[in-house]
C-alpha cells in the first residue's frame, strides 16, 4: 500500500491513500470535534483495498474554525472526488460529530452507498466552537444545506456540569437538553429514512460524551417505521471511543469518554467484521 501524503484537488483538505489491490470502493473518513485528519483510520481502510481519504472539514485554511454551520458540500465534493477518481461505491466513515456529518450527507447524496456512525447522534446540535465571523454564541447550527442552516436542538444553559473521574462528563447536558427543548427535535432529527444507502451504527452503552446507544435506538426505530432494516452494533461497557482494530487513539483530558480501552477495543473489533463486510 502507498501510505505517502497525495494531493487532493483545491476545496478539499486531508490526505488520500491509494491501495495495492484496488477494490473499487472510496472511504470518505470523517473524525469528531478533536477536528483531527484521521490518517491512520483511512490507512486501514486503504489496506483492505479501499481509496480512501482522511477528511479534514473545520479548522483548516479557509475551513469554518469549529462545527458552527459547516456547508455538507464539503463533503459532496469529497465524494465528487472519489466518483471521478473511479470509485464505484462510496462509504462515508464517521465518528461522533462527524457521524451526525456521515449520516446528513447520506440523506441529502444519494452517490453514497453505506454510511457507518460510530458513536453517532439522531438529531443536529448546535455548533462546537467558533463560526467564521469568530463568534461562538448564540447557539448556531452545525451545519448549512445550499446556504441554509439546518434545524437543531439547543443545548439547555441551565445545565450543571458532572465529574467522571475528574473530567466533565456531557452525557447530561445532551439528555437534559432532548427534554427541555422536545419541540425542537422533530425539526432537528436526521430524516435517516430517507436514503437507500446502507446504515450501519456503532455505539458504546457507557458513552459517557453523549447518549450514542439512545440515539442509535433511535434512528434504528425511525428506519424500521419506513421499512428500512439498519445495523446496529452495541457495546454494553464501551464508551464514546471506539478503537477499530490496531488503533490506540488517546483518550480526552477533556472531558469524560466512559468505557475502557479493553471495551473500546472489544466493541470496535465487532464492528469491524461488519464494516469489512459493507467494503
Amino acid at each position: 500500500m502507498d501510505t505517502g501524503q497525495h494531493r487532493l484537488p483545491p476545496g478539499l483538505q486531508g490526505e488520500i491513500f491509494r491501495p495495492e489491490r484496488d477494490i473499487g470502493t472510496g472511504v470518505v473518513v470523517l473524525a469528531g470535534s478533536s477536528g483531527r485528519v484521521d490518517s491512520d483510520r483511512a490507512k486501514l481502510f486503504a489496506s483492505q483495498g479501499a481509496t480512501a481519504i482522511a477528511l479534514r472539514w473545520f479548522g483548516g485554511e479557509g475551513q469554518v474554525p469549529g462545527i458552527c454551520k459547516v456547508p455538507l458540500e464539503t463533503f459532496f465534493a469529497a465524494i465528487d472526488y472519489m466518483v471521478e477518481f473511479g470509485c464505484k461505491r462510496i462509504v462515508l466513515v464517521g465518528t461522533s460529530k462527524g457521524a451526525e456529518a456521515a449520516l446528513l450527507t447520506a440523506v441529502y447524496d444519494p452517490r453514497v452507498s453505506a454510511a457507518v456512525a460510530i458513536s453517532p447522534s439522531s438529531v443536529v446540535w448546535g455548533n462546537i466552537g467558533r463560526g467564521v465571523d469568530g463568534i461562538s454564541w448564540p447557539e448556531r447550527s452545525s451545519w448549512t444545506l445550499q446556504g441554509t442552516p439546518l434545524p437543531f436542538v439547543s443545548s439547555d444553559p441551565a445545565w450543571v456540569p458532572e465529574y467522571r473521574e475528574g473530567l466533565v462528563t456531557y452525557r447530561g447536558l445532551f439528555e437534559r437538553s432532548l427534554d427541555v427543548h422536545q419541540s425542537e427535535t422533530q425539526a432537528a432529527a436526521i430524516p435517516s429514512e430517507k436514503t437507500d444507502a446502507e446504515i450501519l451504527l456503532v455505539a458504546g452503552c457507557d458513552d459517557a460524551l453523549w447518549p450514542s446507544a439512545t440515539f442509535a435506538a433511535s434512528i434504528v426505530r425511525r428506519r424500521a417505521d419506513a421499512g428500512l432494516t439498519t445495523q446496529l452494533v452495541l457495546g454494553e461497557n464501551a464508551g464514546h471511543r471506539v478503537l477499530l482494530p490496531g488503533e490506540t487513539t488517546p483518550r480526552s483530558s477533556l472531558h469524560a469518554h466512559g468505557g475502557s480501552d479493553e471495551a473500546d477495543a472489544e466493541l470496535g473489533r465487532r464492528a469491524w467484521e461488519h464494516i469489512l463486510a459493507i467494503l
